[in-house]
This record gives C-alpha cells, sequence and structure tokens, in this order.
C-alpha cells in the first residue's frame, strides 16, 4: 500500500529539483543540484527518493519532466531515454529505466514544459482552459502544449524552440548559439543567446537597452506563428528572460502589431494582457508539473 504521496523531478540542463507532493499539488519537501553527467545526477535523485520513503513511506509514483529532446511514447524501445541534445554526455540516457529500476515505481515521463503545461492547467492560469500553450525562455527555449485537454505529443513531442524565425542579418547580424539551427528562435533569444550577443547577462541589462526591443521582437515572431498555428486559449511565458518585468508589455504589442487584426478574437484584440501571461505558479510551475504527472502515472498504472 501507498501513502497518497508523489515523488517529482524537474530536470533541467542546469539543475535537477526533487520533490515530495501531495495530490493537491502541495510540496512536503524538496532539493535541488546542478546538473552533472547522467549517472552522478539520477544518483543524487534516487538518494533523495530512498531518504524520502524511509521518512514519509513508499511513494505512491513518480513524476519526471526532463529536458530534452526525449523519447516520450511507452512503447518505444527507447522510452524514457534522452535524444540527441546540445546537454554533454546526455544523449542516449535512460532516465527512467535508471528511475525504475532503483525505486520500482509507476513513473510518469514528460518533457519539462509539457510538465509546467500540466502543472499550470491543474492548478496555475491554465485553470478551466482546454487548448493552451506554454513557453520557457531561459537557458533554453522550449514549449509544451495542451490541446483539447491532452498534452501534446505527435511523433515525438514539440520543439518549439527550435523554429526558424524571420532573421533580419543587417538589424542583427548575430549569427545565433543554436548548435543544430544557429538562427532558431532559441538560438537567437533564449538567455545564453542574449547574454552572447550582448556580453552580459540579461537581468544585468538596463530597461532601456536595445537588447530588450529585439528580445521582443524574436518572441513576438513565434507567439504570433504559433497563434496562428495552434489557436490557444492562452499562452503563458515562463522561464527566467520574461521574469524582466518591461518585457512581457513589449511582446504583447509587438505581437498584437505582427497578427494586423487578422485574429478576430475579443481575447486577443482587447485583453491581450490576460491572453500572454506570466505562470500562474511562477518558477513552481515545473515541479507541480512533475506532481501532476506521477499522480497521471498512478491513474494509469
Amino acid at each position: 500500500m501507498t501513502n497518497g504521496l508523489f515523488g517529482a523531478i524537474e530536470g533541467g540542463g542546469t539543475k535537477f529539483v526533487c520533490a515530495v507532493g501531495t495530490a493537491d499539488g502541495q510540496i512536503l519537501v524538496e532539493t535541488r543540484f546542478p546538473t552533472t553527467t547522467p549517472d552522478e545526477t539520477l544518483g543524487r535523485a534516487i538518494q533523495f527518493f530512498q531518504e524520502q520513503s524511509t521518512t514519509f513511506g513508499k511513494l505512491s509514483s513518480l513524476g519526471i519532466a526532463c529536458f530534452g529532446p526525449l523519447d516520450p511514447t511507452p512503447s518505444s524501445p527507447t522510452y524514457g531515454h534522452i535524444l540527441a541534445t546540445p546537454k554533454p554526455g546526455w544523449t542516449g540516457a535512460d532516465v527512467v529505466g535508471q528511475m525504475r529500476a532503483a525505486l520500482a515505481l509507476p513513473i510518469g515521463f514528460d518533457t519539462d514544459v509539457n510538465g509546467a503545461a500540466l502543472g499550470e492547467a491543474r492548478w496555475g492560469a491554465a485553470q478551466g482552459l482546454s487548448t493552451f500553450l506554454y513557453f520557457t525562455i531561459g537557458t533554453g527555449i522550449g514549449g509544451g502544449a495542451m490541446v483539447e485537454g491532452k498534452l501534446l505529443h505527435g511523433l515525438i513531442h514539440p520543439e518549439m524552440g527550435h523554429v526558424l524565425l524571420p532573421h533580419d542579418t543587417v538589424r542583427d547580424p548575430f549569427p545565433g548559439i543554436c548548435p543544430f539551427h544557429g538562427d532558431c528562435f532559441e538560438g537567437l533569444a533564449s538567455g545564453p543567446a542574449l547574454e552572447k550577443r550582448w556580453g552580459q547577462r540579461a537581468e544585468t541589462l538596463p530597461t532601456d537597452h536595445p537588447a530588450w526591443k529585439l528580445e521582443a521582437h524574436y518572441v513576438a515572431l513565434a507567439m504570433a506563428g504559433f497563434i496562428c498555428a495552434f489557436s490557444p486559449q492562452r499562452i503563458i511565458l515562463g522561464g527566467g528572460v520574461p521574469q524582466q518585468p518591461h518585457l512581457l508589455p513589449m511582446v504583447r504589442t509587438e505581437t498584437l502589431a505582427l497578427l494586423a487584426n487578422y485574429i478576430q478574437a475579443e481575447e486577443i484584440l482587447d485583453h491581450i494582457e490576460r491572453y500572454i501571461v506570466p505562470p500562474g505558479l511562477g518558477g513552481r510551475a515545473g515541479i507541480a508539473g512533475a506532481v501532476a504527472l506521477a499522480q497521471q502515472a498512478l491513474e494509469e498504472a
């Protein structure tokens, strides 16, 4: 018999957050540590959950919301593995296999952004919506989608951070930093791209720096495209870069300009400030989503 508590992992390319949560998303205990090698990082996660099982009793299940690209298809031979990733040493890492072998729990596994989207749907800014998008703009850029009440996977899973954007190389000669595509959305607008282009971290740039007008332009180009493609009821922008309070209003204004009144929806035309929004859970969306993934895994076990 399990104890009604859920293990949760928000696995990022920079850090892992591990927690134990309740059915309503409350976090009882958590730890965080740098993402190093797969063996060391997953080993620390396993040790954490073994210790918590001693304290709380056997957990009900485990949810893992992880950086990728990854394989979320249970019938696939590489299910639970990291696929080709820029994170050194992680390509081919069997995340689910190692955790399952050590903990013997039902495991829910999805991308970090799909996990955050699920958390926002249950407890955050997307409550009551059936179709919406969640983006993280930080160390990388990723997008999660809930479509008609279900997280979107498709062939593998969305890679919204790697769409190609119009790039005016006269206005912005920066070639981009994505090792796969150069000047894709992530290559032009992620936190490391901002730092590489301007020579300092985004949070240190003054509000009137030209970086922000350019950043808003790239984010708005992506948002306008995804609005046309997915017709989301809301877009949530998470991650470190949108935490700069002056950026979101610029993104909203630029998105409206790019859409050019083509999408005749009151939510966009009259209430853009309620349409492109920050996460309702703040920086907790990812770990809350991992708890929700654990709950799904238990229901499907």
